[in-house]
Parts: C-alpha cells; structure tokens; sequence
C-alpha cells in the first residue's frame, strides 16, 4: 500500500514558522526605522510642499480647501511680479533677505506675513523692531483684540519679541513685549509673529495654532510663499560645498541594511548543515521493485524500444558475470566471450552474438535473447 509523505501546509509552517516570523521582524523593524528617520529628517521648513514634520504642507492644503491659491515661489524676482494687492505675500526666516532684494519686496502692493526674525525688518515692517535675545517657543494666549488671535485662542508662539508702533494690534506677549504684531488697514495689512513653529505640520492641530494660521493668511484670495530656492543638484553630488553620495542616504537605511545583514548571518548559521548521525529519509512513495520493472518494460514495449531494452539486459549479464570469470569490469568483449565458452562449453559466436550482437528485430526475439542470457549465466554459476 502506497504512504504519501509531501508535505502539508502545517508541516511546513512548523518546520519554517520562526524563519518566517524572524524574516517579518527584519522588515518591520527595516520600515519602522524608515519612516521614522524620514519623519524626523529635516525637511524643508516652512515649506508648503513639504509633509515632513517642519514643512507647513497640511496648512497649505487646508488654505486651499478654503479656496485660497497658495502660490510656492523659490526667488525674490517671481514673488514681486506676483505680489500684487490681491495677494498675501508670506516670508520667513528660512530665506534671508539682503537690503536690495527687501526693498523690492517692499515696494509691492501686496498684504506681508513676515515669519520669524528677519534682518531687515524695519524694511519689510516699518515701525516694528525685534527685541534682541531669543525667547521660550510655547503655548501663549492672545491678550489682544485682534480678532484673528482672540478667535483662535492660545497658539505656540515665541523666539522673537517685537516693538511694534501704538496703532499696531499687539498679541501673545513674552517678557512683557508681543511675539505677534499685526497694523495697516485694507489697503495694506502687514504682519509680524517671532516663529513659524505654530504653521508646521507636526504644531498645527495643538491649541489654536491652525486657527491663527488660516485667520492671519486666508484674508486674500491668493498668496505668494517665498521658499528657499532648491540646492544645484550637481553640487549636492559631488563639487565644492556639495554632499557625498553617502551623505544624501536618509539616516534609516544603513541601520535596515546592517539589521538585515546581521539576521541573515544568524539565519545561515541556525540553517547550516551540522556533521551528525546518518538519517533514513522517508521516501515520497514506496513502490515495490517489481513494478518498477514492470513499468519500465510497459514503455520499453509501447515505444517498441527492443534495443534499450537488450541493451540494458545485456549490461546487467555482464555486470554479474564478469567477476565470476575473474575477469575486470573494463575486460575486452573477446575476452568475456572466450571466458564464457570455455566454462559453459557454448559456441563462442553464439555466445557473441547474444552479448554483443545486433538488437532483436520483435518481441519474440527479444523474449529469446532474455531467456538464453540466463541459461548462460546459470551455466557459468553451475560451472
């Protein structure tokens, strides 16, 4: 009776469940490390196509949803083209601005956000001066009537403190001086906050930070958000003041790379062949011998083969009578031959002819080559 021995679905998850689960661990731990080194990098910010944690993607998208055009500019020639009276102009301290380049700015017509400490501030913000030092980035109240900051409550604001003109709305105080200064009628409306940390992605849904956000920016039907220009790409692979390669590989991929390596190394070992007892190996499927010659036979006979098959009755002959006759397994056929006759007392030529002859022409002969290959090795075994 016939045993199947493949393998089944919860055999082999026995045999492989701690390779699998050590392999899902890797790329786990792998995707983890990525998305939080991409997540902590450092990103652009203040940059409203930005998703990292200091971009200020998620305000610009919400902006939009309010059906504000938020128009991203990386030099100071297109957002003074742009800059017109229907559109907020926004800058920050990610891009500095030289005395030239505020006073084109100045000159536009366009409502200004100007966002964290700029050197020239008595340009872009007549009247308004910072205070030096640096203060506590934190969550303030408003203290102020200026309906934007009272109708978004307390928002985390700080870094710079400003001195700003007796006609200004001034808000969210530190160490007694605002952080938030906003003058100007609906002509122009100019606006000053000491940091932009409240219009990151990772500050925005805290206190009322996304509320001061849209307030101050969505009084206009557009804006202009001057960004840094992006790096030379070629200077950022190779060249004076650019990165390495290797510089520009987010920090999480080493750590998954050397992760990976090391559980491949413990995989190979826990996996390597160990030197130990011989083993019986079960087979797939116990056939008797028989019908294996019998199978065998059936093809020879349907692909009418008779010459594979006299062949192959012949070398198993020759295998078992050669040692008998003293003989080498690499002996010339005269010499078998010779040695057959002499013990059996055969005539050689028949003899040759059943060894080492042409293959039987039908079945009959081949029936008789089989039955006199016997009687001659039962000769030789009586003799």
């Amino acid at each position: 009776m016939s045993v199947s021995t493949s393998p089944t679905a919860a055999s082999m998850w026995r045999r492989n469940r701690v390779a699998v689960l050590v392999g899902l661990l890797i790329v786990a731990t792998a995707v983890f490390g990525v998305v939080l080194g991409g997540a902590g990098g450092p990103g652009r910010p203040l940059d409203p196509a930005d998703a990292s944690l200091r971009g200020s993607k998620a305000l610009a998208e919400l902006l939009r949803e309010r059906g504000v055009t938020v128009e991203r500019v990386t030099s100071v020639e297109a957002a003074a083209a742009s800059a017109g009276a229907d559109r907020l102009l926004v800058l920050t301290s990610e891009v500095p601005l030289g005395e030239e380049a505020a006073d084109r700015l100045a000159l536009t017509e366009a409502d200004r956000l100007v966002v964290g400490p700029q050197s020239e501030l008595s340009t872009l913000a007549p009247g308004v001066s910072a205070e030096p030092g640096e203060l506590r980035t934190r969550s303030r109240e408003p203290g102020c009537d200026l309906p934007a900051a009272r109708a978004a409550g307390s928002a985390y604001l700080g870094q710079t403190a400003y001195n700003a003109p007796t006609e200004a709305a001034s808000c969210y105080f530190a160490a007694g001086r605002p952080t938030l200064v906003s003058y100007g009628g609906d002509a122009q409306r100019i606006t000053v906050v000491g940091s932009g940390e409240f219009m990151t992605n990772l500050r925005l849904d805290e206190d009322g930070n996304a509320a001061l956000a849209l307030n101050l920016m969505s009084g206009k039907r557009a804006i202009t958000w001057l960004v840094p220009a992006p790096p030379d790409a070629q200077g950022q692979v190779a060249g004076s003041g650019g990165r390495t390669l290797g510089e520009l590989v987010p920090p999480g991929v080493p750590w998954a790379l050397l992760m990976a390596f090391i559980a491949l190394v413990v995989v190979a070992l826990w996996r390597a062949r160990r030197l130990g007892p011989v083993v019986t190996e079960r087979l797939p499927v116990v056939v008797r011998a028989a019908e294996t010659v019998e199978g065998r036979g059936r093809l020879y006979r349907a692909r009418r083969a008779r010459d594979r098959a006299a062949g192959a009755l012949r070398t198993g002959t020759l295998e078992r009578l050669t040692p008998r006759l003293g003989l080498g397994s690499g002996a010339a056929g005269q010499a078998v031959v010779a040695a057959i006759a002499v013990r059996t007392g055969q005539d050689a030529g028949q003899v040759w002819a059943a060894l080492y002859g042409p293959p039987p022409v039908d079945d009959a002969g081949l029936v008789a080559l089989a039955g006199y290959l016997r009687y001659l090795e039962g000769q030789v075994i009586e003799h």
